[in-house]
């Protein structure tokens, strides 16, 4: 099986959003910046994505990407086969021309049949179901990078407030009215 990182990326992605999408739109920095995929690449898988109606985008400020369908209707193998992934594990990529023009290999069927069940597998599994194992495993849903405070050693004080001129001008001003 050939099964890339675009095909990963776009799976992992997916599940960012569906986990996100219910405050708005979520941008692909977001995504980016939580998962630690290029931008560009995002970019790229996403535009696979929206044209397969599996996300839709929302311009302008706020906006970002929502999910194009509920996501109990969007199986893992959809997504792959949108970025054009191909699961296949026949070297002849199911055109039965293994050995060219002298036909299939001899393990060809054993091939076939592994990818029978591979895209069985991957249809049986839904977004939404990727999407309750991260919740049951307690994905952090904020995203946001925790902000530990330094402990100073010294304690803090307020600063001191002094009422004195600030200027030559002002302290010359300061006598003349004194």
């Amino acid at each position: 099986m050939r099964l890339t990182t675009k095909g990963r990326f776009a799976v992992t992605a997916m599940i960012d959003l569906a986990l996100r999408q219910n405050s708005g739109p979520v941008t692909l920095a977001a995504i980016s910046q939580r998962q630690q995929i290029s931008l560009s690449y995002l970019e790229q898988l996403f535009g696979k994505l929206r044209r397969n109606d599996l996300v839709e985008s929302t311009r302008g400020p706020g906006g970002g990407y929502t999910l194009g369908r509920n996501p109990s209707n969007i199986t893992v193998s959809e997504i792959i086969m949108s970025v054009d992934e191909p699961i296949d594990a026949t070297h002849c990529g199911g055109k039965e021309n293994c050995l060219g023009d002298t036909g299939r290999c001899m393990t060809h069927e054993l091939w076939a049949s592994l990818n029978e069940r591979m895209i069985e597998f991957l249809s049986s599994v839904t977004l939404q179901k990727l999407v309750d194992d991260q919740v049951a495993k307690g994905v952090d849903l904020d995203g946001k990078p925790s902000m530990k405070r330094a402990i100073s050693a010294m304690p803090m004080s307020k600063p001191i407030r002094v009422n004195a001129p600030n200027s030559v001008f002002a302290l010359g001003n300061a006598f003349t009215k004194a």
